[in-house]
């Protein structure tokens, strides 16, 4: 298990030659199950009865047929294990993937750095044949959960620096067929040229903020019970695929009155704002002796979230 979310939410296949999101409305009820246990067990990996989590799904539209196939994918998956006490079962995430969960949690709610670029692209250029599928795709699945985008079909692109995290997860999947460069674009002003900007889909990814602004702006001030949960979960599984669409591009590259910013403002707003009627919700579904139920604010993601593992 790589990550507890699948990237084919956001892009098609490996994502090479597509820019654009593949799901513009909607959310998998995979991803809703995992926001779900990740927003109301993951600072004490808490486990829900698996009737809560199938209740809770219910309320955001997922059929029960389709929560209980949910569930069992995921444990396929290694994103959650199964406890049973008498004839009551319940799940919780695993240790593997409460670890990514907050990891990648601090990262999505993190106000994008203001540090100036130094107008220099990482470039992970790679060569891999056909029948070498599995590996083409565990690789470009990386590339696109640390914000890289295709420039070409083996040549992919990021404004930032390669961090030592970054070293390591390549070196594991790359075998030698791969090539590291951190390098300055040239502009030669040729007539047919391709701009290093030109990998991500700058006009999707504003529409993308603006939809988000649009559905958030005019929540009502007081939601509570499925509502409260239902709009916690939806923002937090729409707000999350952002950062992946927008991995924090240099401002310069960017037009005037780029929305990252107020679009986090507004999903801080929300987001914290239905914790505690959410989290009332979700101890009444799961019974109010159910332990470790906490609904952790952004401030809290942001600084990071100690993962209990107990068994």
């Amino acid at each position: 298990m790589t990550s507890p979310y699948d990237i084919e939410e956001i892009f098609p296949g490996d994502g090479a030659g597509s820019l654009l999101p593949r799901r513009q409305t909607g959310n998998s009820p995979q991803g809703l199950a995992v926001t779900l246990l990740a927003d109301y067990t993951l600072r004490d990996r808490g486990a829900l009865p698996s009737a809560a989590i199938v209740e809770l799904l219910g309320e955001a539209g997922v059929s029960p047929a389709g929560a209980r196939t949910a569930i069992s994918r995921l444990a396929r998956r290694g994103v959650v294990e199964s406890l049973r006490e008498g004839r009551r079962s319940s799940y919780r995430l695993t240790v593997a993937a409460a670890a990514n969960l907050a990891a990648g949690g601090s990262a999505i709610v993190s106000a994008a750095g203001a540090e100036p670029w130094d107008e220099r692209w990482t470039l992970v250029a790679f060569s891999l044949p056909q029948e070498e599928g599995t590996l083409r795709r565990g690789l470009t699945t990386q590339l696109r959960w640390m914000g890289y985008a295709p420039l070409y079909d083996g040549l992919w692109i990021s404004p930032h620096d390669l961090t030592a995290k970054a070293r390591s997860r390549l070196a594991e999947l790359s075998l030698g067929t791969l090539t590291v460069f951190r390098a300055r674009h040239v502009e030669i002003g040729a007539a047919v040229r391709r701009n290093p900007l030109d990998a991500w889909d700058t006009a999707e990814i504003a529409r993308q903020y603006e939809a988000f602004i649009e559905r958030w702006k005019s929540l009502p001030e007081r939601i509570a019970g499925p509502a409260a949960v239902r709009a916690r979960t939806e923002v937090m599984d729409t707000y999350r695929r952002l950062p992946i669409l927008d991995p924090q591009l240099p401002a310069q590259l960017l037009p005037p009155g780029w929305l990252r910013e107020p679009a986090r403002r507004l999903f801080v707003t929300v987001y914290d704002g239905l914790a505690d009627a959410a989290e009332n919700h979700v101890r009444a579904v799961a019974g109010v002796d159910t332990p470790g139920i906490r609904a952790h604010t952004v401030a809290d993601l942001a600084a990071g979230l100690g993962i209990s593992a107990a068994a």
